[in-house]
């Protein structure tokens, strides 16, 4: 499958999804006036490409400042996504990027690596310059 990469703009995040080496990346701020049109194809061959994946090694990371509750559902269906991927035996691995000065962020990290039976979630903090 060929990559995505989309640019980040003022509302939707920067997306980097590279499926030969199963690195994937989303950063930026993500309120995109439609949700639906602006993930839902990039998801639905992301989950084509995962469902395939049974072995090997799978690293998503996030490293988002700002997101809407629409993404936040997004999100959380994503995270569904991947931690079928790692039942299915693929070693998956999310890496939540943050500030270090936004509690707000951290929390919401903590709270979907919770929802994670079989995937690892890594929390990492980006100094603050």
């Amino acid at each position: 499958m060929d990559p995505i990469k989309i640019e980040a703009s003022e509302r939707s995040p920067e997306i980097d999804f590279d499926f030969a080496a199963n690195r994937y990346v989303v950063r930026g701020e993500s309120y995109p006036e439609d949700v639906s049109a602006f993930y839902g194809d990039v998801l639905d061959k992301l989950e084509e490409h995962l469902d395939g994946v049974s072995d090997g090694d799978v690293e998503f990371t996030f490293e988002l400042i700002y997101f809407n509750s629409s993404t936040a559902k997004v999100l959380m269906s994503l995270f569904e996504t991947l931690d079928e991927c790692a039942e299915n035996g693929a070693t998956v691995k999310v890496i939540w990027k943050y500030d270090e000065d936004d509690d707000n962020m951290l929390e919401l990290g903590e709270e979907f690596a919770e929802d994670l039976e079989h995937a690892s979630f890594e929390l990492k903090e980006i100094p603050v310059e």
